[in-house]
């Protein structure tokens, strides 16, 4: 359950209310349920759409020098606690199984067995119109706000076509100086990259950067 100011769930008095709420569902189902609430102040990973997601899964399962670490640490973390819900589980140990699946290489070959037996693994595709927005002034990134940029991936044609979205190249806490790409808008069609760059350009705060001091 993601927690930040511009996520779905926007407090820890809401995450703690949603939870009991879900925890209460799943007894009364008979469901063995865990909830983990984590950060949500930043998208993880660097793309929002289809492909472009795709891409940084990939990146991770095959241990990637430039795979998105945060990806990597969120995966572990889900993945340890669906391990340590399993029948006969050491409580606490799953997080180190997962890392260690994932290290050895036998979550990727995993990942391709289950695509081979779904007919056969395809590369994730390319936008073929790509913009980038740049810094405006030079400064520290301090937020991102996650509703608004995720539209602007809607607008470019993300989710419904499947190469279209957003690509973040900063992280919140990097210093950019002028200029400098902020994130990569991709659509399929010049039409939809013209649509989601009229919103972005109308919007301030989507990517907050401190004041440069002079």
């Amino acid at each position: 359950m993601p927690v930040g100011p511009t996520a779905k769930v926007r407090s820890a008095g809401a995450a703690e209310a949603l939870g009991i709420r879900l925890s209460s569902v799943g007894k009364a189902l008979g469901l063995n349920l865990a909830l983990h609430i984590s950060d949500g102040v930043a998208p993880v990973g660097r793309g929002m759409g289809p492909a472009l997601e795709a891409h940084d899964v990939l990146a991770v399962l095959r241990r990637a020098p430039d795979a998105p670490g945060d990806l990597r640490a969120r995966a572990l973390d889900l993945a340890g606690h669906l391990l340590d819900l399993a029948p006969h589980a050491v409580a606490g140990r799953g997080r180190d199984r997962a890392q260690a699946l994932l290290d050895s290489g036998a979550a990727e070959a995993k990942f391709m067995a289950i695509c081979a037996a779904q007919g056969g693994f395809r590369k994730p595709g390319t936008a073929a119109q790509q913009i980038e927005i740049r810094a405006p002034h030079a400064g520290q990134l301090t937020a991102i706000d996650n509703r608004r940029i995720a539209r602007i991936a809607k607008l470019a044609g993300a989710p419904r076509q499947k190469s279209a979205g957003i690509r973040l190249l900063v992280r919140i806490g990097d210093w950019v100086d002028k200029g400098q790409p902020l994130y990569e808008l991709h659509a399929e069609t010049p039409g939809e990259l013209a649509y989601a760059l009229a919103y972005a350009e109308s919007q301030t705060g989507v990517l907050t950067l401190s004041e440069a001091v002079s």
